[in-house]
């Protein structure tokens, strides 16, 4: 049964930083589109950063943009999301989700066709 484990959320202080971890089984990330996705409360779930194997290029929502990196690592199946200056506004529970095909613009529509989805992990940023 494929699935994503997520791990790496927790609570920070404004400024501080923080890594997710997403480790894949059961289908292999490098041939498919991966990415992060988050919903903060009484907000809808927002893209936040995510990689598709047609073009190997990271997207992110702009206000992540120089401060989070999203990166893969084909040996161990796995991805990361690399918070950095993080604020209070990033606050939500993120979720990992894949789709085991690539396309140019899949990004765009991850969360409508994802197949599969970890099972979220909790950041909070708070003084």
């Amino acid at each position: 049964q494929p699935q994503l484990v997520e791990s790496g959320g927790g609570s920070v202080q404004p400024g501080g930083s923080l890594r997710l971890s997403c480790a894949a089984s059961g289908f292999t990330l490098a041939y498919g589109t991966i990415g992060w996705l988050r919903q903060a409360p009484g907000k809808e779930l927002e893209g936040v950063s995510c990689m598709s194997s047609s073009d190997d290029y990271a997207y992110y929502t702009d206000s992540v943009k120089g401060r989070f990196t999203l990166t893969r690592d084909n040996a161990k199946n796995t991805v990361y999301l690399q918070m950095n200056s993080l604020k209070p506004e990033d606050t939500a529970v993120y979720y990992c989700a894949a789709m085991e095909r690539a396309y140019d613009s899949a990004c765009v529509y991850l969360s409508r066709e994802a197949d599969y989805w970890g099972q979220g992990t909790q950041v909070t940023v708070s003084s």
